[in-house]
């Protein structure tokens, strides 16, 4: 009994001794990570859900389908929905609400249509970059069409002889000769395009675009929609919507006399503390006309005190009489009565129209109801009767289903899969829902579409208002790329979606605890970059990317001179995120910026985040070095010929996620065994 005791002793006065510092060690250490002093103290909501073992990973995490777009077949009877984290087209009974096959297609399919036979159906891969064809009376998979990179919208023409398919990633069109099956043109667009419709006379398609042209900050922003003509497959013209981005998606009306896009109008040269006097987002739609002078107005859907943020689709009724949008950052549909539309037109003046489009009250005159759904309402499609709405609730996994006569939800049609919502699934529907900031001026979406950036440069309302602008950054694969802001004064993702969060760009409340774990989890594991398929789609080096990297990793000038290895580019970008985390001087510091150093951003899949530098100065990767890298501080590069700098910068646009350099040495190492 005395040897149990004294042991028992040893064992308590051994469990103090350790459990004391222990506890004061793990309570420091979440307060250095949250930038709190009270956050609870769970190492289960960080380290687990952040995990990079594949077997916890499994364990705390579910598989979802994420709906992102919705069809109908020509007789009403089936429902085809893209699952882009499935990799699927799942066809549905419409009127059962059964799901009757679950096709696999490519990588993170995005839009689906359908031929006036009922035959076949064409899915574009995102990020796979073609489409897939489907024998709909066997429901198979039958052929494969390459595109352009990132597929997304797609229309026939008006003979069905060709597809034309939107490339969001490489900014153009791909058109195709069904027939032969093979792309026959390629057509520029605007930056980051993501529909095309084509126009009830069959003369002309529109296409969308979502990032803004690139301006110096101070000059008004203006995105483009690029008009094609479809007898001769070209472009006809290219139309500039002044002061709006992330234009998702467009439809006419039956009569065409009126095209009608969703957009946003971004105030992003006024402080952010603007929020607090609901003056930083708005959202509407912009108004197209198809005769006269064919002015483009523009129209709110935010009405006083509330905002309907990151408007995504657009859908007319047969009749021509609403339109429905999907308010996906605040789970509504909003009904817009186009008389009314038309009627506000037709009886303003161009002053009046000007107003109109930051006219918080001028919606009460078009918008008939606000119609709740699911989390993240996406893609819409009408029944060929117009009297229902098909709704893809993309972090929901259904389609809801509304009455377009009694404007309520009527039914819901479950896709399937787990009804559990994982913290990182939770993590993600808080990044993509505005309830937290102030009156729902926008989500986090709004500002990284996709998770990525939107190329727009903001004022950050920091002591001295106008100072210190910065260009947003993609939120891709930085869970492993701390500290965050450009100035690094975030150590940790917390920090930055919480207390930062709050006091500059919501002004309102912080996150409460859980919901702050979910959505850093999110941010921290759940994003991943698309792959880098433009410059580099298998791995493979071309000669000047090879070239490109000698001089990325190069000691020596061309003289033969030693380059100080503080200004050699792998020094401060080495893989594999090509980023040391530490803070630089790079001599592009601005007359407005405070005397700071700038965190080291990586370079990943960095060909997709024009503009460049912390305030988005540099339009292109060469300006960084040809006109704001002139004094050789940021990396040496005044010996390099203009050959050089091109191979520089095709090697930079090879860089891929640190995801497919790895699977990509597995492949090489697993070749090597053999």
């Amino acid at each position: 009994m005395k040897k149990i005791l004294l042991a028992a002793g040893v064992i308590a006065i051994i469990s103090i001794v350790v459990f004391i510092p222990g506890k004061r060690w793990a309570r420091a250490h979440v307060n250095y990570k949250t930038a709190t002093d009270d956050h609870p103290l769970k190492c289960t909501d960080c380290h687990a859900y952040i995990s990079k073992s594949p077997l916890i990973s499994r364990l705390v995490n579910r598989d979802y389908f994420s709906p992102v777009n919705v069809t109908v077949s020509g007789d009403g009877k089936l429902l085809f929905v893209t699952a882009q984290d499935a990799d699927e087209l799942i066809v549905a009974d419409s009127e059962k609400g059964e799901i009757i096959k679950k096709i696999s297609v490519g990588n993170k399919p995005y839009g689906v249509i359908i031929d006036k036979a009922g035959k076949k159906a064409y899915v574009s891969n995102q990020w796979s970059d073609n489409v897939s064809v489907i024998d709909l009376d066997n429901l198979k998979v039958t052929d494969t069409l390459a595109t352009g990179n990132g597929p997304a919208g797609m229309s026939f023409s008006s003979d069905e002889k060709h597809l034309y398919v939107v490339n969001s990633y490489s900014s153009d069109l791909t058109v195709i000769d069904l027939e032969e099956g093979v792309e026959k043109k390629r057509l520029s667009t605007g930056s980051n395009p993501t529909n095309i419709q084509l126009s009830p006379d069959g003369n002309e398609l529109y296409v969308t675009a979502r990032r803004a042209a690139i301006v110096p900050y101070g000059e008004p922003m203006a995105t483009e929609l690029t008009v094609i003509n479809d007898n001769s497959k070209r472009i006809k013209t290219y139309l500039s919507v002044e002061s709006a981005y992330l234009m998702e998606n467009v439809a006419f009306t039956p009569s065409g006399d009126l095209a009608l896009v969703t957009l946003i109008r971004p105030k992003n040269l006024i402080p952010t503390l603007q929020v607090e006097r609901g003056w930083m987002m708005n959202h509407g739609f912009g108004v197209i006309e198809q005769k006269g002078d064919g002015r483009i107005i523009q129209l709110l859907i935010d009405e006083p005190q509330a905002y309907y943020s990151d408007p995504f689709d657009i859908v007319i009724t047969p009749d021509g009489r609403r339109a429905f949008i999907s308010s996906s950052g605040v789970n509504l549909i909003t009904v817009i009565d186009i008389d009314s539309v038309r009627q506000l037109i037709s009886e303003s003046t161009p002053e009046m129209l000007s107003l109109w489009s930051n006219h918080l009250g001028v919606s009460s005159r078009y918008v008939v109801k606000r119609i709740p759904t699911g989390a993240n309402p996406k893609g819409l499609a009408l029944s060929p009767d117009g009297k229902l709405l098909y709704v893809a609730e993309h972090l929901e996994d259904r389609i809801g289903v509304i009455s377009t006569e009694s404007l309520e939800m009527v039914n819901t049609i479950n896709l399937g899969k787990s009804h559990r919502v994982t913290v990182l699934r939770h993590g993600r529907k808080l990044l993509n829902n505005a309830g937290r900031t102030f009156q729902n001026q926008y989500s986090c979406y709004t500002c990284h579409p996709d998770e990525h950036e939107d190329g727009l440069v903001y004022n950050m309302a920091s002591k001295d208002m106008g100072r210190n602008v910065t260009n947003t950054q993609s939120l891709r694969d930085i869970g492993d790329t701390p500290p965050f802001k450009w100035n690094g004064k975030n150590q940790t993702v917390y920090k930055q979606d919480g207390m930062r969060f709050s006091t500059v760009l919501t002004r309102t409340e912080q996150f409460p605890y859980k919901d702050l774990d979910a959505i850093t989890a999110y941010i921290m594991r759940g994003i991943s970059y698309p792959p880098n398929l433009l410059y580099n789609p298998d791995g493979k080096l071309t000669e000047a990317q090879k070239r490109g990297k000698k001089i990325f990793e190069r000691t020596t000038d061309n003289f033969g001179n030693i380059i100080t290895e503080n200004n050699r580019c792998v020094t401060c970008h080495p893989a594999p995120y090509y980023t040391n985390l530490l803070p630089a001087d790079v001599s592009t510091l601005a007359a407005s910026d405070d005397s700071i150093l700038f965190d080291t951003p990586h370079l990943n899949n960095i060909y997709a985040s024009p503009p460049y530098l912390h305030d988005g100065r540099a339009n292109t990767l060469e300006e960084i070095w040809t006109l704001y890298g002139k004094d050789d501080r940021h990396g040496l590069a005044g010996d390099m010929t203009k050959i050089d700098l091109n191979d520089l910068v095709e090697y930079l646009k090879s860089l891929r996620g640190p995801a497919y350099e790895i699977n990509e040495s597995k492949i090489q190492r697993a070749s090597i065994r053999k």
